[in-house]
């Protein structure tokens, strides 16, 4: 259907331009409705379910991650979530996926939830861990006599890991150690680490820029 057209003097049509519509101050306050909305869609779960960021502090995770360092938490699949609307809980995401030996977690401290750690995963559930004489020694099926942990990919070659500890985990338990041995408050301490404590497992640093990296 054609626009209608408005004859001038010289006979030539021009398109009459469509009216200016103003909106009320409802409709105003009705998109930005909309548009938080969609923000909490999009963005809410990736922030509960997805991705956290975190900051290092302290010097127990040195010379790997120092304090200050700005990290991208993967918890897709390692946090146990619970879901509440308006203090009224909905249902709970349990763990879907195990840690490796060696990967970096964050996680609540068991002594106090309020607080969160970042350490180095050593032994998984069900193993057997012993410190003595400066090393860690891993018992499990594939060892049934033991192995000597080899950690010379993530510290700094003749560092020992101090204290005597012969403990044993469960499957819902994992051991973890700090990479500043002589300066960590860490499995050796407060004992073993439950799994619906842990967040995440370190995914990114992207602070300092000169040391961003997928980890």
């Amino acid at each position: 259907m054609e626009k209608s057209k408005n004859i001038n003097k010289e006979g030539r049509g021009t398109a009459i331009e469509d009216e200016e519509v103003y909106y009320g101050v409802g409709s105003f306050l009705l998109e930005v409705v909309k548009v938080f909305v969609w923000a909490l869609v999009i963005i809410l779960p990736i922030r509960v379910f997805l991705f956290q960021p975190f900051f290092v502090q302290g010097a127990s995770m040195e010379p790997n991650f120092k304090d200050g360092d700005y990290l991208v938490i993967n918890e897709l699949g390692y946090k146990q979530t619970d879901v509440d609307v308006i203090g009224k809980h909905l249902f709970t995401v349990g763990t879907a996926k195990d840690l490796s030996r060696g990967e970096v977690v964050v996680f609540r401290y068991p002594r106090n939830p309020q607080q969160y750690f970042i350490k180095r995963i050593i032994g998984l559930p069900g193993e057997q861990i012993k410190i003595a004489d400066g090393k860690v020694k891993i018992f499990n099926k594939e060892n049934p006599d033991g192995m000597i942990l080899d950690e010379s990919g993530y510290l700094p070659k003749g560092l020992s890991t101090s204290g005597t500890m012969d403990i044993t985990l469960s499957d819902q338990q994992y051991f973890v150690l700090g990479d500043n041995r002589s300066n960590s408050s860490d499995s050796r301490v407060w004992g073993p680490l439950p799994k619906y404590d842990v967040i995440g497992k370190v995914l990114i640093r992207a602070w300092p820029f000169s040391k961003a990296e997928i980890l």
